[in-house]
């Protein structure tokens, strides 16, 4: 008998997805099922387990005996993420949190509640995680950084020492912040953006459009076609 505690996940998305294989094999729960909004409910099973609104998803998994995850990704900021978390926690669900175990997280981390940690990312000491955060895989939190609540962070992301992000923000692939900045909230830092200074509320940062040289790779490296 499976005595693991059971869980409900929020969408049925590419995230719901890889978010039931994590919590699956790699979690001490079990997933019972998935919910979605009444309005983009499109199936009636996932994986062999149900899909049902999330407007009455307390009438097919009993807050008492079910946690919740809101498998969304940064969606209109990380605000659809947020507003789920919220109207979940009205309906009397304690919200889960995952952390991977092949993640590196120092043992004075402060873990938010509903966050969720993917593989190889290194949070260092004295970091400060708020609620509803995505770490996608790879990045490197450094010391005594702070990201604040309903933040997505994508993969092989660096922030160096006493870095803060504000709620809300988005950082890209690849993009990095030096030490001692502020991100604030409401921010989206785009694919391979470097932030060397403080970032103010609600900026947009992304790097110039890339175009192929007019000189192809071929003729550059003088490879006989």
């Amino acid at each position: 008998m499976d005595t693991r505690k059971a869980l409900v996940l929020v969408g049925d998305s590419a995230f719901a997805e890889v978010a039931y294989e994590y919590f699956t094999h790699d979690s001490p729960y079990r997933v019972a099922g998935f919910s979605v909004e009444r309005a983009y409910l499109k199936r009636e099973r996932l994986f062999g387990l149900p899909v049902v609104p999330f407007e009455e998803v307390q009438t097919h998994f009993d807050p008492a005996h079910h946690d919740l995850f809101a498998a969304v990704v940064y969606t209109r900021m990380n605000r659809l993420r947020a507003r789920l978390c919220q109207e979940a926690k009205a309906k009397g669900y304690t919200l889960a949190s995952y952390v991977s175990s092949k993640a590196f997280v120092w043992r004075n981390v402060h873990l938010g509640e509903h966050c969720f940690i993917f593989e190889n990312n290194v949070v260092q000491p004295f970091v400060k995680l708020g609620d509803n955060v995505i770490l996608w895989s790879g990045n490197h939190i450094g010391h005594h950084s702070e990201i604040k609540d309903n933040c997505f962070i994508s993969s092989h992301v660096v922030l160096s020492g006493f870095v803060c992000v504000g709620e809300n923000s988005f950082l890209g692939v690849n993009s990095s912040v030096s030490n001692n900045r502020t991100i604030g909230r409401d921010c989206w830092v785009g694919p391979g953006v470097t932030i060397a200074q403080d970032a103010p509320e609600g900026s947009l940062y992304n790097l110039d459009k890339v175009t192929p040289s007019r000189v192809s790779s071929l003729r550059f490296f003088k490879v006989a076609s």
